[in-house]
């Protein structure tokens, strides 16, 4: 499915692509789809209230499988830190895979291999810490970024193994395309420091944190025309791949669904957990999405600095 965009290159490029090469590439982008997984699940835990409804850390209530106290927040709260450890297995694996297979694969490879694996390490250690500390607002904010900060290198090496082979036209797309996930980055965050203060809630109730609430809702603006922009020049821009194409209408999509869910959650006060859940993670997948435009619109230059 990742790969079907990206079809009128694939019959040449697999010719010259190692097993190994294909064997880690599929299995980055099945962890990147398990963390985005992860991602809205941690965002249920926390609208459901049930960042806290394990006691302890690493079990759940002394045990593996808290089968006499399972309910739905208790559940929501085990399966995080089960997908969290089948994560953190898959990037020892990668990793490995990487170190083992070096000489076949691209020498940045294990390098990349290992930033993830440290970031995942890092995520279960602020995973511990949301817990023992009781929900700090800044751990769980630093949370959330370093999850988006590991599915994010995840789709620049899975992006960067895929079979491709650029028209030379990209241009300086790329700056657009990373200067809007930056923003989208730093925007996500501002909405976990949002969720993780329940700033809405206390700006509705008393007017308390009006101003993470406003730094939030104005945010929106920066990312959202930077978008725009990438749009614009994706299809402005002559002889440009398919693929950059599809990707910038998919952020344009999923931008357009973020703004009306946000619009959605903020008008409802936060109501309808699905609709939280789902703003989180359309927010990652658009994150996604443009790092995976801005790492074809560099590999496309590269292609034109070499054939120059």
């Amino acid at each position: 499915m990742t790969e079907s965009i990206f079809q009128p290159t694939i019959s040449n490029a697999k010719k010259t692509s190692s097993q190994p090469q294909i064997w880690i590439r599929r299995l980055v982008w099945k962890i990147a789809i398990a963390t985005l997984l992860l991602m809205a699940v941690g965002s249920a835990t926390r609208v459901m209230n049930a960042g806290l409804a394990c006691p302890d850390w690493p079990l759940c209530y002394g045990q593996l499988v808290p089968t006499r106290q399972m309910n739905l927040q208790v559940f929501l709260e085990w399966f995080h830190r089960l997908d969290a450890a089948l994560i953190g297995i898959s990037a020892i694996a990668l990793s490995g895979l990487s170190w083992w297979y070096r000489k076949e694969l691209p020498s940045w490879l294990p390098w990349a291999s290992t930033f993830a694996l440290f970031l995942i390490v890092f995520q279960g250690i602020l995973g511990g810490l949301t817990v023992t500390q009781l929900l700090r607002f800044d751990i769980v904010t630093a949370h959330l970024g370093t999850a988006l900060l590991f599915f994010s290198t995840l789709i620049i090496i899975g992006t960067s193994l895929l079979p491709y082979q650029g028209t030379k036209a990209a241009g300086k797309l790329s700056w657009f395309g990373l200067s809007a996930a930056v923003l989208v980055y730093m925007q996500s965050i501002l909405g976990g420091l949002v969720g993780s203060q329940w700033a809405l809630h206390q700006c509705f109730a008393g007017s308390q944190l009006c101003n993470v609430m406003n730094a939030h809702i104005l945010g929106v603006v920066p990312p959202t025309l930077t978008v725009v922009a990438v749009v614009w020049f994706a299809w402005k821009t002559p002889g440009l791949h398919r693929s950059l194409r599809v990707l910038a209408n998919c952020a344009a999509g999923l931008v357009s669904l973020q703004i009306l869910l946000g619009i959605a959650t903020f008008k409802l006060h936060l109501q309808v957990e699905p609709l939280t859940v789902t703003h989180q993670a359309v927010g990652a997948s658009l994150l996604g999405v443009l790092i995976a435009f801005t790492v074809l619109a560099i590999r496309d230059k590269a292609d034109s600095q070499a054939a120059t």
